[in-house]
């Protein structure tokens, strides 16, 4: 059984949300199952700390999670067309697994929310890609044979799930990007499997 670590950062829910649906997606494909992650808030009082385990949600990502999985779904909500900066600070973190190819070879896509239509979901997504590129990941996107990307009138991109949390619906995502999330999980299930990378 392989494992996908579905990794993000969610301050209203929304990004966890799309996390569950990829994670869906992943469990829809024989051979592999999802794990899901997320990180710490930070803050700029040094004093400050959060609690070693989270008080909802999914459990706080360990480098051996990274060191374990077969493929890595990264997802932040948008930050001024930006990843959000819990998820970039544990990034930062990840010179030693960058150092030992950890990520190498592995395939991954990202995710993003935002709470306007063009709240600049796809340079966040870029924003994302770049440091895995840096660790040699194999990146993945939604291909146009996923019908409803030509059709969605809210979230979803060709460089990965999204989500348009409008004001007064948030918290719900959208059918189209529903299926578009879980989509995208099944693709990086499946070429997890078709690629074969052993676990570390």
């Amino acid at each position: 059984m392989k494992n996908i670590l579905v990794l993000y950062y969610s301050h209203h829910g929304s990004t966890r949300q799309l996390a569950e649906w990829i994670a869906q997606g992943i469990d829809s494909v024989p051979g592999t199952q999802a794990q899901l992650r997320t990180v710490p808030n930070i803050s700029a009082n040094c004093e400050a700390v959060e609690p070693s385990i989270p008080n909802h949600g999914a459990p706080y990502v360990e480098p051996e999670d990274l060191e374990n999985c077969a493929a890595l779904a990264l997802g932040s909500p948008t930050r001024f067309g930006n990843m959000a900066a819990p998820l970039k600070y544990f990034l930062d973190s990840t010179m030693p697994q960058w150092l030992k190819g950890t990520l190498s070879g592995k395939p991954a896509c990202v995710f993003t929310s935002t709470s306007s239509l063009h709240g600049g979901q796809e340079s966040t997504l870029l924003s994302m890609m770049l440091p895995l590129l840096h660790h040699g990941m194999v990146l993945l996107g939604i291909p146009y044979t996923e019908s409803v990307l030509t059709t969605t009138r809210s979230g979803g991109t060709p460089y990965g799930a999204s989500h348009f949390s409008h004001p007064e619906q948030r918290g719900h995502l959208s059918d189209e990007e529903k299926i578009l999330a879980k989509a995208l999980g099944k693709r990086l299930a499946q070429t997890a499997l078709k690629l074969s990378v052993p676990n570390y």
